[in-house]
């Protein structure tokens, strides 16, 4: 891989220098505010509205050949994955995806086959949620791009931001982290497990689900007060619910999905570092009024699925992990483009 070079006389460095996340802050400084705006930069979607109390709810998200489909993932699988990518904001905000606009960047060497298998991925991942690809457009390009644009509308007060976490608020996950992260080291570093835990673990990184139907039961209950989408680590989304909400969070269960520490156990690993700092898992992340737990609880059931209590949000603004009574911090680091490595 070229390495990264500093050029000598470059205000800032390069995009590799300041990564994905300090990037997008030095375009937003260079933009226009909209009034009113719905949904503030830096949360999962972005919206504007469109009268009656409703808005129109945008999400623009791409799929990069070199940095999103590891080795083993059909041209299928990571199409799919691109409208998941997209699906999974949705979800962290109940907002129920309408179409979605395709942008395609192709390599000049791909074959009808190549592309008739995208073709079919896009599609499988729109209609699974309820969704249809209404058109977009296509390019040459040195890498596969598929950049998806997402569209829906919903209700303006029932939009969850990240912003809403209040002290002894409880945070819950939708389900188990750490299977992606695993799945990946199996995929690229050379690691070893039995063939039906590789098979988990491999399905969790092809075969990525976004919690929709659990996003749009959450956050039309009432019970939340934030809510992100985890597909940048576990870690990382706790630190970003608490940086836009004014809180801390104290982390006594992390949610370790038993595949996992098996895993780890094999080859040697740290399993919580698997689950805290992997990425890619899509699940949500959510903070919810502690007399509405009971609600938030049997939401998510009435959807097919789970919702793990793990901690409790602080009026303290770190973010800690309590083993035991010892508490230690949780660093605020995921997966970050431009400097993360797949």
């Amino acid at each position: 891989m070229r390495k990264t070079r500093v050029k000598k006389g470059v205000k800032g460095g390069t995009s590799g220098d300041l990564g994905e996340r300090k990037l997008i802050k030095l375009m937003q400084s260079h933009l226009s505010v909209m009034p009113d705006l719905p949904v503030p930069f830096g949360d999962d979607v972005s919206a504007v509205n469109i009268g009656g109390g409703r808005v129109a709810v945008l999400k623009t998200d791409m799929l990069i050949g070199k940095t999103d489909v590891p080795r083993g993932m059909s041209l299928w699988q990571a199409a799919r994955k691109a409208v998941v990518m997209n699906i999974s904001d949705f979800a962290a905000k109940g907002v129920e995806p309408t179409a979605l606009l395709v942008s395609l960047g192709l390599p000049r060497d791909f074959i009808q086959k190549d592309v008739e298998e995208i073709a079919r991925g896009l599609n499988t991942g729109a209609r699974e949620y309820g969704a249809y690809v209404v058109g977009g457009d296509t390019s040459e390009a040195s890498d596969l791009v598929v950049a998806i644009s997402l569209f829906g509308t919903a209700k303006r007060k029932e939009l969850v931001l990240r912003s809403g976490a209040r002290a002894g608020d409880i945070v819950a996950v939708t389900g188990f982290f750490g299977k992606t992260a695993a799945g990946l080291r199996l995929l690229l570093d050379g690691y070893a497990t039995s063939k039906g835990l590789r098979e988990v673990l491999l399905r969790s990184v092809c075969m990525p689900n976004a919690r929709l139907c659990e996003g749009l039961a959450l956050c039309r209950s009432g019970a939340l007060s934030s809510s992100i989408d985890s597909s940048d680590g576990l870690a990382w989304s706790l630190h970003e619910l608490a940086r836009m909400s004014g809180v801390g969070f104290v982390v006594n269960k992390v949610p370790l999905a038993d595949e996992v520490r098996r895993f780890a156990e094999f080859n040697g690993l740290d399993a919580l570092e698997l689950a805290l700092y992997g990425g890619e898992e899509y699940e949500l992340v959510v903070t919810v009024k502690p007399k509405r737990w009971a609600d938030a609880e049997m939401a998510v059931k009435t959807a097919g699925g789970r919702l793990l209590p793990i901690g409790k949000a602080t009026r303290d603004r770190q973010v800690l992990l309590d083993v035991d009574g010892e508490k230690s911090p949780i660093e605020a680091r995921g997966w970050e483009h431009f400097k993360s490595k797949i």
